[in-house]
Formats: structure tokens, sequence, C-alpha cells
């Protein structure tokens, strides 16, 4: 059996998976664009694995990061902004089609900004060849433990860089953790940059050796940056997984959140709360959730999966009561400290498992809004929002495929899909955000 094979892709699904022909069989794969000649190791007589491009896609017109085809983090790259929207926009289509979901409005509203747009990052610490010297960025492609060493990032401010640069050159010769032997000091660098310039700068190492912070903060404040730097700070994580998560948090400098301005409310975020990576995208996002919400005046509002809580606050001026739930404890504070923020007062947000909190509260909303991280929402969770009788459901989702499967949940619990938007949130990327307003 041949190990190594040629072929090219004729068929491509949301998101980012590849059909190939062989021998007149079809096999699916993770990666490759439409069009590309592609070289795949056959892992048996069913499974292929994508290895690199041999030829590229005719689609692939531009040479913009030099990153990629090696670096994890983006996948179209070679793409015009146009093309790449109607690509995304047909695997959308069809994924929706597939599952016999109807849209009114069937385009993808572009982002306002294709480069620079992310507010977030997470680096990882590590090296891009066993025992070389220390890198600091985004895991190589196809790759748990490898990171890619970039000088460049096209899709976040120019000061990502200096700061991830200088923070590499800083700690060398300081052992990063090795996520096989659980050995090790430097984890991650997460970087916050608002959209006004305000920038949060997190140092995540194990507790295994000492480190000096004081001459870090020292480096970080000498960088000649445009972003006015809030708060550095220091959090210890001895978890094995390699999630972010702490153990102990230190502020090293400043505080430990920034102000991000969005629909003229401010909101304070934490180096653990979520909140949109595409700032100037999710006034787009919430503008067609607010537009699907309708006429709310009066009306109790849940607001499921709240982060910090935008999306409820953003409705809040014209509801009588807005419910948030989340899960992240850090979050809830935040959401509760901006709904004072922003002087809104009919604002309560909870603490807890959507699936389990949900079923407790008293209040009976008269619409919900629904916003779950990638999993999707949980089917008792399903059972439980249909269970409250609110004659409209607004479901924002940022993975189209536990969306289909969700709202096939809703469908059974007697709410039709009304009308479907999508949004580019994530350019260079195959993802995005899709927004559902079901009726019951």
């Amino acid at each position: 059996m041949n190990k190594e094979i040629i072929a090219k892709i004729t068929e491509v699904d949301f998101p980012n998976r590849s059909t190939v022909e062989i021998e007149g069989k079809k096999f699916k794969f993770k990666g490759g664009l439409l069009g590309q000649e592609v070289k795949l190791y056959r892992k048996n007589r069913r499974k292929l694995i994508f290895k690199n491009v041999e030829k590229l896609s005719p689609l692939e017109t531009e040479e913009n990061c030099k990153y990629q085809g090696v670096c994890g983090g983006c996948t179209y790259q070679n793409f015009s902004y146009e093309d790449e929207i109607a690509y995304k926009e047909e695997m959308l289509k069809k994924l929706l089609k597939e599952n016999d979901i109807e849209a009114e409005e069937f385009y993808l509203i572009k982002s306002p900004k294709y480069k620079e747009y992310r507010n977030k990052m997470e680096y990882t610490f590590g090296d891009e060849e066993k025992d070389g010297p220390l890198a600091l960025g985004l895991h190589k492609k196809g790759y748990f433990h490898e990171v890619i060493d970039m000088d460049k990032c096209l899709i976040v401010h120019p000061d990502f860089d200096k700061v991830r640069i200088k923070t590499r050159e800083y700690f060398q010769g300081i052992p990063f953790y090795n996520r096989r032997t659980h050995e090790g000091v430097l984890r991650h660098l997460n970087i916050r940059r608002t959209a006004s310039g305000e920038m949060l700068i997190n140092l995540v190492t194990s507790s295994q050796e000492e480190i000096d912070t004081e001459n870090y903060v020292k480096a970080m404040l000498e960088l000649d940056l445009e972003s006015e730097i809030k708060g550095i700070l220091h959090t210890i994580n001895d978890r094995m997984s390699d999630a972010v998560v702490k153990d102990e948090l230190h502020i090293l400098y400043g505080r430990d959140y920034v102000v991000e301005k969005l629909m003229d409310m401010e909101f304070k975020i934490g180096p653990f709360s979520f909140f949109q990576t595409n700032t100037n995208g999710a006034e787009k996002l919430y503008t067609i959730a607010r537009e699907f919400v309708g006429d709310h005046e009066g009306k109790v509002l849940f607001d499921l999966y709240s982060g910090t809580g935008t999306i409820g606050q953003v409705m809040a001026s014209a509801a009588k009561q807005v419910y948030g739930i989340e899960l992240i404890e850090e979050a809830v504070v935040a959401a509760n400290q901006n709904a004072k923020l922003n002087g809104l007062d009919n604002c309560e947000f909870i603490a807890g498992d959507v699936a389990k909190v949900v079923k407790n509260l008293e209040a009976k909303p008269d619409l919900i809004v629904v916003d779950p991280p990638r999993p999707g929402v949980h089917k008792d969770a399903i059972r439980d929002i249909s269970g409250f009788g609110a004659n409209e459901i607004v479901y924002i989702s940022c993975n189209p495929r536990t969306l289909v499967l969700d709202l096939k949940g809703f469908e059974a619990y007697g709410y039709k899909v009304e009308k479907v938007k999508l949004m580019d949130m994530f350019p260079n990327t195959p993802h995005c955000e899709t927004v559902v307003k079901l009726k019951k």
C-alpha cells in the first residue's frame, strides 16, 4: 500500500475540511483549500492525513504572511479578502442547506478590519526544534508541542509583536514548561489591547522556579509602544493541562483589567474574562442581535453564557430586567461591575453552569439570548431553556457545526428558525459568527 499520495482537493466543508477522490473513492481530511494539490499520508484504508501543499490553489493569489503553511494561527492568508468572504460563504451555505436551515439573509457581513483586528492573543513558550533556543509564539500547524517563532503577525497590532519579542529575549535561558514531562517554568504570554490602546500583559508560569519579574516590568515599560500598558500580571499555573488557568495571580504593575468601549458603553475586561476578540466586528455582531431581538421595551431578557455581560447590557436600556448566567466567576464579577459602570440597575449576572442554573430561576423571560462557547448548548440546557416558553430566542454562535445540531434540538421543542445572518469576526481563519432568530 502506497503510504504517500498526491491528490487534488475537489470539495470543501466548513470548517476547513477537504475531500479528494482516489480510485473512485472519496476521502475527507482536515486542512487544505479547494483546488490545491496536496500530499497525504495514508494512515489506514479509511483515513488520510494532510502533510503539505504540493501546488497552490488558483484562489491563492496573495502572499501576505510568510508563515502561512507553518503557523497554526491562520488559514486564508493567501486569499484576497473578497475571495475569502465568498469561500467561507459557500461553505456555510452548504452546511446550513445540508441541515435544512433556511435563511432570510444568506450572506457573510465583512469585518470592519481585515488586518490587525484581534484584541487578544495567547502565545506559548517552547522551541521550534528539539533543544533549540526559546521560542514564543503560536503552535506549528499540525503539532501540539512545537512553537513557531515569528517576527511579525498580521492579525494583531504591531505592539503585540514588540511585547512578545522582548519577552522572549528577556527570558532566554529560562526553561519553558514541557507539556510532555511537566517540568519547566515559562508557559504562556497573554496580551489584551483595547481599541483605544489600553494594554494588559499576563505572564503565565509554573511555580517550579523563581523568575525576575521586577526587571521584566522595567523591560516592558521601556518599550516604544503606541499602546498604554495599564497592567502587567504574573499568573502561577501548576495544572497539567495546557489551558490558561490561575492558581495565583499577582499584579506586578498597574491594575488587572483594561476598559473597552463598545456601542457607547464601557466594559472592564480582566485576564480571564470572555470578550469578543474583534471589537469592531463585535459592534456589528451585536447590532444584528439587537435587530433580531426587536422591540423589547419592558420585557424580561435572559442573557445565557453572558461572559462580561456585553449583550445583556446592550439590550438593557429598553428591557425591564436582564438576567445573565456565566460559568466563569471572574467574568460574572466583571459583568456586574460593568453594569454599575454603565449606570444599569436592571441587570443581574449569576455565576454557574447554564444547564444547572437556568432551571432554578424563578423569573420568566419574554425573550432569551444564547451565546455559548464552541461546544454549543448541552441538550439538558436546550430542554430547560425551551421550557421557559419564551416567544423568541436569539442564538449567537461561534461554531456553525454545533449550531446546526442545537437548532434541531430547539426545533424539537417547538421553535422554528426565522432569520439567519453571518458575521465574519475572524478574518484569515475558517471561523465566523452566526446569529439566528428562533420563534416559538
